[in-house]
C-alpha cells in the first residue's frame, strides 16, 4: 500500500502483511463466541511449544490497496455459527479497513473447531 501527500511527496508508506494479519486476529477475537483462532496446518508446533501466535492464523493476500483475508478460528459450542461469522467478517472487515487504509475484498472465515465449555468438575480434576 503507497500513499502520498497530494501537494509534496513525503515517501511511502507500506503496511506488511503481517500486521494486518494481527489486526485481523485481535479483531476477530473481539466476538463473542470465538474461542481461538487456528493455525491451520503447523498448529501443532504451537501447540507444543504452548504458545498462541497471533496472526499465524491468519493468511492476508494483499494486492496494492486491496485485501483478501482468510481466518481459521474455532467457536464455542451452542452458539450460532453463521452469526458468529458474519459479526467477525464485519469487524475485521471494519477494524483493518479503519487502521490501514487498505480495502477488504472478503474476509474468509474457516471454522475448524467447536469447543465444549468445561464443567466445574472437569476443572477441579485438572486441578
Amino acid at each position: 500500500m503507497e500513499k502520498m501527500n497530494n501537494e509534496e511527496t513525503m515517501g511511502i508508506v507500506k503496511i506488511s502483511d503481517e500486521v494486518v494479519s494481527v489486526i485481523a486476529a485481535i479483531a476477530a477475537e473481539e466476538i463473542k463466541g470465538v474461542v481461538d483462532l487456528q493455525q491451520g496446518v503447523n498448529n501443532i508446533s504451537q501447540l507444543l511449544k504452548g504458545k498462541k501466535a497471533l496472526g499465524k492464523n491468519v493468511k492476508v493476500t494483499l494486492n496494492e490497496d486491496n485485501a483478501v483475508i482468510d481466518l481459521y478460528l474455532s467457536v464455542e459450542y451452542g452458539i450460532k455459527i453463521p452469526e458468529v461469522v458474519r459479526a467477525v467478517q464485519e469487524n475485521v472487515k471494519k477494524t483493518v479497513e479503519t487502521m490501514t487504509g487498505l480495502k477488504v475484498e472478503a474476509v474468509n472465515v474457516i471454522v475448524q473447531n467447536i469447543y465444549l465449555p468445561k464443567t466445574e468438575k472437569e476443572e477441579a480434576k485438572e486441578n
